[in-house]
């Protein structure tokens, strides 16, 4: 499934914005990248070639808005934007929120960021996905040497479905698109992260997926 000229609002200019930015682009769609410092981040070397506006600027510009900030600076980015400039708009959620002190511990440890989101701003339609990868795999899942699993939530099906032609449109083919079901189920994607550190210590790379594998069907 893929979605067509769509005009997409990156809420972030990070690695994992400028990483998904990138293929969408390249997949034909209308992307900007949104900052709270459009002038002086237009500036650095990593965003040139970006087309770099203001967060008001980028909801605006969006049917589709992507949340590639920091997750511990989520919420503030949005009450800046304003629920009237939400209202309406498909969401796709990324972040993921970490707290540093002794250890990496989670900004969400009972909940997730994508319900957070959801319950502050019902009118928004949240997808949670592209949170178990790194920005590398998410735009090239093609360059791990089997299939991977990725994973939505949200309570919005039109939503979830533009969300699925848009990881299409990275390469994600349908069948490694898992639907968990409504927006609480993002909390297991968010908390996958610890694991996800662990495995990456591990194996000494943080260019890797997971694939569900189910029991085999009785013949």
């Amino acid at each position: 499934m893929s979605v067509l000229d769509m005009r997409i609002g990156l809420l972030g200019t990070g690695n994992v914005a400028r990483a998904v930015a990138t293929g969408w682009s390249a997949a034909g769609h209308d992307v900007v990248l949104g900052s709270r410092n459009p002038k002086e981040r237009g500036e650095t070397e990593e965003l040139k070639g970006f087309t770099l506006v203001g967060l008001g600027e980028a909801a605006a510009h969006g049917e589709v808005l992507v949340n590639a900030t920091p997750g511990t600076a989520s919420m503030d980015v949005l009450k800046e934007i304003g629920a009237a400039a939400l209202a309406g708009k498909v969401l796709v959620d990324i972040g993921v929120g970490y707290t540093f002190t002794d250890t990496m511990e989670l900004s969400h440890p009972n909940y997730s960021l994508s319900e957070e989101i959801q319950q502050e701003y019902p009118e928004v339609r949240v997808v949670k996905t592209l949170a178990t990868v790194d920005r590398f795999v998410m735009v090239d899942p093609a360059s791990l040497v089997g299939p991977s699993t990725i994973f939505l939530s949200g309570d919005d099906e039109a939503a979830k479905g533009v969300t699925r032609g848009l990881l299409g449109d990275l390469g994600w083919p349908d069948a490694s698109q898992l639907d968990l079901g409504g927006i609480v189920t993002a909390r297991g994607q968010e908390h996958f992260a610890l694991l996800f550190s662990g495995i990456a210590v591990a194996i000494g790379s943080y260019e890797f997926g997971i694939q569900v594998v189910p029991q085999r069907t009785a013949s």
